[in-house]
């Protein structure tokens, strides 16, 4: 009579469980958490920069090629549809990641909120700040109004519309969706300079932009960077910014990023040179005093959004 002796199967071909997982999460594609942080901001840019450039296209040819500075109104209606067009694919984006689009900077629980206003008070109190150092050396003065009346209610108001759409696009293109994913594959501040550095660069395509501007904007890139950190949101940043670009453009009436805009409340003067002090054509985002001002800026933000301590329990 047969025994029943087992049959051997030899060396298991099959890798444990730990080597699987460990071969997962270094797929080039897919890690612990899903699609890697460079493909989304990858699909992102694709996205982003196809849809404009179809866009673009479409208004070349039907529409044509527009010779010189865009009105104000124009330049509102083409930030409107900047910010849509970037925060739209963000929202695509979130429904891909399964997150809330307001993770990415901008939550409607903050919308215009103490953060918002906060933001724009201290953005005035920037720009005058700085203002005020380049006319106490000498390098600006106020001059006769350019408009009177009403006018100065309605251009003020065209005026800031535009910047805080501004504000809105500006911030969310580099510090929203960009910052938040690249944070998620290499760190925070390691993606808030790297975004800085882009953010300074693209500035360069400005009129009359040079170097000392270009790092005056990088300096400025990380303070915003450095407010999405202690506020945990963009409300803040774009408050400021819009503030300050309307008190550039509209109340102070001097250049900003090399444009001198129609509506401006005063025939200011700001001579060209010596560089250093006025920005010269740039305007005062140029002057070296921005690098001061800002200083002060990531002062305000520490004192007004203290860092939060870690509280230590047991017998440690």
């Amino acid at each position: 009579m047969e025994t029943n002796n087992p049959v051997s199967q030899g060396p298991s071909t099959e890798p444990p469980l730990a080597t699987l997982s460990a071969s997962k999460n270094t797929n080039l594609f897919i890690g612990k958490n899903g699609l890697r942080a460079g493909w989304r901001l990858l699909i992102y840019l694709i996205l982003v920069i196809g849809i404009s450039s179809g866009i673009s296209a479409a208004v070349r040819h039907f529409v044509g090629r527009q010779a010189g500075l865009p009105s104000p109104r124009m330049l509102t209606l083409q930030e409107a549809l900047s910010f849509a067009l970037v925060f739209g694919v963000a929202w695509v984006m979130s429904r891909i990641e399964h997150r809330s689009p307001g993770e990415y900077g901008l939550p409607l629980s903050d919308a215009f909120g103490r953060k918002f206003w906060l933001g724009f008070l201290f953005g005035l109190v920037e720009v005058s700040l700085l203002i005020g150092l380049i006319a106490a050396f000498g390098g600006y003065s106020f001059g006769p109004l350019a408009i009177h009346g009403v006018d100065i209610v309605k251009w003020g108001l065209i005026h800031l519309v535009l910047f805080i759409l501004v504000g809105f696009f500006e911030e969310f293109l580099f510090r929203g969706y960009m910052q938040y994913t690249l944070a998620d594959g290499i760190g925070f501040w390691p993606a808030g300079i790297i975004i800085s550095l882009l953010f300074g660069a693209a500035h360069l395509q400005n009129p009359g932009e040079g170097w000392i501007g270009a790092a005056s904007v990088v300096w400025v890139g990380l303070f915003f960077v450095f407010t999405l950190r202690r506020t945990g949101n963009l409300w803040y940043a774009v408050g400021l910014h819009a503030s300050f670009d309307w008190g550039e453009t509209f109340l102070f009436s001097v250049p900003n990023s090399g444009t001198v805009m129609e509506g401006h409340l005063s025939h200011a003067l700001l001579p060209l040179t010596p560089n250093w002090l006025t920005g010269g054509t740039v305007g005062p985002e140029g002057s070296v005093f921005c690098f001061l001002t800002i200083a002060l800026q990531f002062l305000i933000v520490m004192w007004l959004f203290p860092k939060e301590k870690t509280v230590t329990t047991g017998n440690g």
